[in-house]
C-alpha cells in the first residue's frame, strides 16, 4: 500500500494480513540456532589444556592413584560446566532483543484501528503511534504531528529526534511526544532490531588472551614433559635397570612435571577476582574474561550514558547583560547559578526562567522509594529546561498556575520553534516562543554571537523570546515583535571522575577511543572536555561499523575492551576481547552480550577491574614460575642423579608425593596473592607476549637449576658419608620447592593484608613432607627411611638457599 491517502484508507484487510504473515512470518527477532549440549561439552573438551589434563588423568588411572584421578576429574568437570553455562547465558542476548520489541501495536485493519500483538504486524500495515509507544516495526511515516522519537538505544543519539512525513522510524525506538501514522516496511529479522540481532548471534565469543596462551603452553608442556620422561626412562634402561620400573618412573615424572593444578589455580584466581570485582560493582558474566582486562591496551567507549550521564542538562544561560553557569544533578530542580561574566539583573533572570517553564510540555517527577532520583516526564530536553528554571529560583507548578496556557503552536522541524499563549496575572496576554537561535535572534546581535559560540563548543542551544499583549492577539500575529530574552545551552554532562580515570589509564599505558552514533560536533566537544584527542573520536558510527572498528584495532595487535549500554553496542561488545556493559542505565541486550557488567554504571570501575585483571595474570605467572621450576628440578634430579652415583634418586611414589604437596595447596594459594604495588604503573604487556615471556622462562630455568643443584649436592654428600641419601634427596627437593612458594609471592603496597592462606598451605605441606620420613605407615608407603636431627637440619638449611637467593635477587631488582 502506498502512503498517499493513508489517513482515509482502510488499511490491509484481514485476508491480506494473513497472506503476508504466511509469506514474511511473525514480527519477531528470530532466535539463534541452539547447539546441542553434547556439542557444547565437546567444544570445551577440545581445549589443549583440558586435553593435557585428560592425559594426566589417564596416567593417574594407570598408576591407580585415586586421589589425583579424582582431583583432576573434578577440575575437568568444573571447567567444562562453567564454560557450557556461560555459553548458554551468552545466547540470551538475542532473546533480550526479542523482549525489547513492542508487545502491542495499534493497527488499521479493514478500516478500523485495533490493538494487536506486535508479532502479528506485517509489511504494509498502517500503524498509529503516540507518546510512550514502542515502535513495533520499521515504518515510513505518512503523517506526523510534533513527533519526537528516542533512538538512543539503537543509534546512540543523546536527545530525542524529530521525525516527519516521509522519514523512517525504527523498531524498538520509543515515541517521546506527538503522534504519527506510518506504513510498516520491515518486520522481524529484517527490521533494525533484527539486523542487530543477526550481528550479535553471528559473532562467536572470542577466546581470551589467557585462554589462547594457556592452550599454547599446554601443547608445549605436554610435548616437553613426555620427551624428558622418555629420556629419563631410556637412560635407566641403558644402565640396565628393570624396564617395568623405568616405565613407571617415566610416567610418574610426566605427572610430576605437568602442573596439573594449573586449571585449579586459574579457576581459583578468576573466581576470587570475580568476587573482588563484584565487591567493587563489576559483575563478571564470562569468567575467563576477568584476566583479559589486565592485558587491555585500548578501551573503546560509548559516549551517551558512559562518558556522559545520558540525560540533558542546562549548563549555561546567556542574558542580554550576563552569562550564568548552572549547577545541579540530573533533573533535580535544585542547585544554583553563578555569574560567569557581566552584571545580573534579577528581573531578567526571573523572566527567562518563567518563559522556560511556560513554553514547555514537560514536567518533573519527584523521587519515590522505587526511584531515588528526579525523573523527566515528557521530552527529556524540555524537562532539563524545567530543572534549569528551578535552579534559577522559578518553579513550574506555581508559574503555570499564574500564567495559564490558552493556546499553543507545537514544534515542527520546518519552523524550528514552539510558541505558547498565556493569560497574564496582571492582565493581558503573554506570548512565549523557544527554538533555534537563527530563527528567534537577529543575526549579529550579542545573544546570537553567544549562541553561535556555544554551538561551536558542542552545546545544544535554544533561544527564548516573548511579547506582552493587552488583548488576545490573532494566531497569525503571535510570533511578531517578540523580544529576545536569552539563550540556554544544554549538554549531556560528563560523568564525575572521567578526566581522572583517563589520567589513570594513561599511567597504565591504556589508550581510550570514543565510539558513538551521535553528531561529530557533540562527540568532539565531549571528548575535549574529558581530554580525549580528536583523532580518537569516531562519531556517527553504525552497529556494523563499530564491529569493523573493533576488528581493525584487534588486527593491529590491540586487546580491546568495548564499553556500551545500548542495543547498538551489543554486536561490538560481543566482538571485542572483553565487552563491558552498563548495569543500571544499559539495555538488557547489552548486558547479555557483555563479559563484564558495571553495576554502578561508572566507567571508573573499569580501572578497578583492570587492576584485578593484572593481579590475576601476575598470580598465574607466579604459579607457573613456582610449579614449572619445581617440575623441572624433579626431572633434572632424576636425569643427573645417576651420574653422581645415585642409581634411582627418587622412587615413583616419592615423586608423586612431592608433586601433590607442592602443586596442591601452596600452588592454589598463590592464585590469591594481593596485587604488586606497581600493578597499574606499568604498561600493559604486549598482546603477543607468551605467558612465559618477559624473562619468566629464564627465571624458572635458573630457579629449577638452583633447586636441582642443592638437592643433588645433599644427595651426593649423604651417599658419600653413608647417610640415607634417597630420603634426604626427597626431603631437600620438597622443602626447596616449598621455600620457593614464599620467595615468589607478591610485593604488595604497605598496609595490604598478607595472603595468610599461602603461609598456612606451606606450613601444612612442610609438616606432611616431614611426616613422610617420621610416620612409620607413610615410610612404608613411600619407601623412605628415618632421618636424624642433624641430617634434617642440613636438609632444611640447604633447601632454603634457592628461595633466599631468589628473594634477594628480587629485592635488588626492585631497588
Amino acid at each position: 500500500m502506498g502512503q498517499a491517502g493513508i489517513t482515509d484508507a482502510v488499511g490491509l484487510t484481514a485476508a491480506e494480513a494473513t497472506e503476508l504473515r504466511a509469506r514474511f512470518g511473525p514480527n519477531e527477532v528470530p532466535p539463534p540456532p541452539r547447539p546441542r549440549v553434547y556439542r557444547r561439552v565437546a567444544g570445551q573438551l577440545r581445549d589443549p589444556l583440558i586435553l593435557l589434563l585428560l592425559a594426566a588423568m589417564a596416567v593417574t588411572i594407570a598408576l591407580r592413584d585415586l586421589t589425583d584421578t579424582i582431583v583432576i576429574g573434578l577440575v575437568i568437570v568444573l571447567n567444562t560446566t562453567v564454560g557450557v553455562v556461560q555459553e548458554v547465558r551468552a545466547d540470551r542476548a538475542v532473546a533480550a532483543l526479542r523482549r525489547m520489541a513492542a508487545p502491542t501495536a495499534r493497527v488499521l485493519r479493514d478500516g478500523r484501528t485495533g490493538l494487536l500483538p506486535a508479532a502479528e504486524v506485517v509489511p504494509g500495515d498502517v500503524v498509529t503511534l503516540a507518546g510512550g509507544d514502542v515502535v513495533p516495526a520499521d515504518a515510513t511515516i505518512a503523517t506526523a504531528d510534533r513527533l519526537r522519537v528516542d533512538e538512543a538505544a539503537l543509534t546512540g543519539e543523546s536527545v530525542p529526534v524529530a521525525r516527519e512525513a516521509g522519514e523512517a522510524v525504527l523498531a524498538g525506538t520509543v515515541v517521546v511526544s506527538g503522534t504519527a501514522r506510518g506504513v510498516v516496511t520491515r518486520i522481524g529479522g529484517d527490521s533494525a532490531l533484527g539486523r542487530i540481532a543477526a550481528l550479535v548471534s553471528g559473532q562467536p565469543r572470542r577466546r581470551t588472551p589467557l585462554q589462547q596462551k594457556l592452550a599454547g603452553l599446554g601443547r608445549v608442556l605436554g610435548a616437553a614433559c613426555v620427551a624428558l620422561s622418555v629420556l629419563v626412562m631410556l637412560a635407566g634402561l641403558l644402565r640396565g635397570l628393570p624396564a617395568e620400573e623405568m616405565v613407571l618412573t617415566a610416567v610418574s615424572l610426566t605427572v610430576a612435571a605437568v602442573p596439573e593444578s594449573l586449571p585449579a589455580v586459574v579457576t581459583v584466581a578468576l573466581a576470587l577476582g570475580a568476587y573482588r570485582m563484584a565487591q567493587r560493582h563489576a559483575v563478571v558474566r564470562h569468567l575467563p574474561a576477568v584476566e583479559t582486562l589486565g592485558s587491555v591496551t585500548l578501551v573503546a567507549t560509548d559516549k551517551t550514558g558512559t562518558l556522559t550521564e545520558g540525560r540533558m542538562s542546562c549548563a549555561r544561560v546567556v542574558l542580554p547583560g550576563a552569562v550564568l553557569a548552572l549547577s545541579g544533578t540530573g533533573y533535580e530542580p535544585a542547585g544554583g547559578s553563578s555569574t560567569v561574566e557581566g552584571r545580573v539583573d534579577r528581573r531578567e533572570i526571573d523572566r527567562l526562567a518563567a518563559d522556560l517553564v511556560l513554553c514547555n510540555d514537560a514536567d518533573l517527577a519527584a523521587p519515590t522509594p522505587d526511584r531515588p532520583d528526579w525523573a523527566a516526564v515528557g521530552d527529556p530536553m524540555e524537562a532539563a529546561l524545567v530543572a534549569a528554571a528551578g535552579r534559577l529560583g522559578t518553579f513550574a507548578e506555581a508559574t503555570r498556575r499564574r500564567y495559564p496556557r490558552v493556546g499553543a503552536i507545537g514544534f515542527e522541524t520546518t519552523r524550528r520553534r514552539m510558541t505558547t499563549l498565556h493569560r497574564a496575572p496582571q492582565g493581558g496576554y503573554l506570548v512565549v516562543s523557544k527554538g533555534a537561535p537563527e530563527v528567534l535572534l537577529p543575526q549579529g546581535g550579542p545573544l546570537r554571537d553567544a549562541a553561535d559560540r556555544l554551538s561551536r563548543d558542542g552545546y545544544r542551544v535554544l533561544a527564548v523570546a516573548d511579547a506582552h499583549h493587552d488583548a488576545p492577539p490573532d494566531r497569525s500575529e503571535w510570533e511578531d515583535a517578540l523580544r529576545p530574552r536569552g539563550v540556554v545551552a544544554l549538554t549531556d554532562p560528563v560523568r564525575p571522575g572521567i578526566p581522572a580515570l583517563l589520567r589513570r589509564f594513561a599511567a597504565a599505558g591504556i589508550s581510550l577511543a570514543m565510539v558513538t552514533g551521535d553528531h561529530a560536533a557533540t562527540a568532539t566537544a565531549v571528548a575535549r572536555r574529558v581530554g580525549i584527542p580528536d583523532d580518537a573520536v569516531h562519531a556517527r558510527i553504525l552497529p556494523a561499523a563499530k564491529m569493523e572498528l573493533v576488528a581493525g584495532w584487534q588486527s593491529r595487535g590491540d586487546v580491546v575492551a568495548m564499553t556500551g549500554d545500548g542495543v547498538n553496542d551489543a554486536p561490538a561488545l560481543r566482538r571485542a576481547d572483553i565487552g563491558v556493559a552498563m548495569g543500571r542505565g544499559g539495555t538488557e541486550v547489552a548486558r547479555q552480550a557483555a563479559d563484564l557488567v558495571l553495576a554502578d554504571d561508572e566507567l571508573a570501575t573499569v580501572g578497578a577491574a583492570v587492576e584485578e585483571g593484572r593481579r590475576i595474570y601476575a598470580n598465574i605467572r607466579r604459579f607457573l614460575w613456582y610449579a614449572l621450576s619445581g617440575g623441572l628440578a624433579e626431572v633434572l634430579v632424576m636425569l643427573f642423579g645417576p651420574l653422581l652415583g645415585m642409581a634411582v634418586p627418587l622412587l615413583p611414589a616419592q615423586i608423586l608425593w612431592i608433586n601433590m604437596l607442592t602443586h596442591g595447596l601452596p600452588g592454589v594459594a598463590l592464585g590469591a596473592e594481593p596485587p604488586d604495588r606497581s600493578v597499574l604503573d606499568d604498561p600493559p604487556r604486549p598482546p603477543g607476549e607468551a605467558i612465559l615471556g618477559a624473562g619468566l622462562s629464564r627465571r624458572l630455568l635458573t630457579t629449577g637449576a638452583l633447586i636441582t643443584a642443592v638437592t643433588l649436592g645433599v644427595g651426593w654428600w649423604a651417599a658419600y658419608t653413608g647417610r640415607p641419601w634417597q630420603s634426604m634427596v626427597f626431603l631437600t627437593l620438597g622443602f626447596a620447592q616449598l621455600g620457593m612458594a614464599l620467595a615468589v609471592r607478591a610485593r604488595p603496597a604497605s598496609g595490604t593484608r598478607p595472603n595468610r592462606a599461602l603461609y598456612a598451605a606451606v606450613a601444612s605441606s612442610a609438616l606432611l613432607q616431614l611426616a613422610a620420613v617420621t610416620v612409620p605407615g607413610l615410610r612404608d608407603l613411600l619407601g623412605t627411611r628415618p632421618v636424624g636431627a642433624v641430617d634434617l637440619v642440613v636438609c632444611l638449611a640447604v633447601a632454603a638457599v634457592p628461595g633466599l637467593a631468589v628473594a634477594f635477587a628480587r629485592r635488588l631488582a626492585a631497588d
